[in-house]
């Protein structure tokens, strides 16, 4: 990809400054090669200006830029849409709800569902993809600590697999972050074949559920944990990033929601070197991710 102008602040608030420049800009990205009918698939349309709806010529079904998409049936204006997805895709620090609510002039309340479905939007494309090559794979906590609770596995934290690819050079590539129930070998099974390409080398510690990782098409190599060691050194560095990440900037968070800034810090980790298109990619992957009801969140 070429490189493309970074913009700042006000000059992308110029860009995108009301709804018809946002639409144009979704129209483009949604329809590369042209308007198709999700109906019938019929190129050709015309356009229901009223209600700035796109209406197939064919079998007379109409649509809208943002129908099917995270910003389905939204009652915010998509400048502020557009906005939330610059300042989430841009600071590495993320964007609380709180911070969104103040800066577009919204209630916390749709603040907090906008971010949840832009959070949503950033899991579902990492999802396409998967790890190769030399993958360092362990598990983490995440959550406060409980007076009389457990430590190590039994623990009543959110339990976190962890995945990360490197180069040759040995520097890491890309990231995977997994809230799941338990740290039993099927469910590490599962996690490493979702999620790591067949033939990768895999590397853990000594810990005895990732065993039998090798008979799953893998070459696996491990050693007892040593924090002195460089074994796992990109892995335990991430992790690190990731509970400052979360308890930097959102204080206090609910365990069940910890997935979706999990979701964030990976999307916004794995595109670090595409810092000028982060928001076009973002409102890429906006477009093409399912919609998410307030019931379905909350469920």
């Amino acid at each position: 990809m070429s490189k493309q102008h970074e913009m700042g602040i006000m000059e992308f608030v110029e860009k995108y400054k009301d709804e018809n420049s946002c639409r144009d800009f979704l129209f483009e990205k949604r329809f590369p090669n042209g308007f198709i009918c999700p109906k019938c698939e019929c190129c050709s349309h015309g356009i229901y200006a009223k209600r700035n709806l796109y209406q197939c010529s064919e079998c007379r079904y109409q649509c809208s830029v943002t129908a099917g998409t995270v910003m389905h049936k939204t009652h915010i204006p998509l400048n502020k849409w557009f906005i939330a997805m610059y300042l989430l895709a841009k600071d590495k620090r993320g964007c609380s709800a709180v911070r969104l609510s103040k800066e577009l002039k919204i209630s916390y309340k749709s603040a907090w569902f906008l971010l949840k479905r832009l959070q949503t939007a950033m899991g579902q494309r990492d999802s396409e993809y998967v790890l190769s090559g030399i993958v360092e794979v362990d598990d983490t906590y995440f959550g406060g600590k409980k007076k009389s609770g457990k430590r190590g596995c039994g623990t009543a934290k959110s339990k976190v697999l962890v995945a990360v690819s490197k180069t040759d050079e040995g520097k890491p590539q890309y990231l995977k972050m997994q809230v799941v129930k338990n740290l039993k070998s099927k469910t590490i099974r599962l996690f490493s074949t979702d999620n790591i390409k067949e033939n990768s080398q895999i590397q853990t510690d000594s810990y005895h559920s990732y065993r039998k990782l090798s008979a799953e098409k893998f070459a696996h190599a491990y050693e007892v944990y040593d924090p002195n060691s460089n074994w796992l050194h990109w892995l335990y560095i991430l992790i690190g990033n990731a509970k400052s990440f979360v308890g930097g900037t959102f204080h206090g968070l609910k365990m069940k929601y910890l997935q979706l800034y999990l979701n964030e810090f990976c999307y916004r980790f794995n595109r670090r070197y595409f810092e000028d298109s982060i928001f076009v990619r973002l409102a890429v992957a906006s477009i093409g991710s399912t919609p998410l009801t307030l019931a379905e969140l909350k469920g």
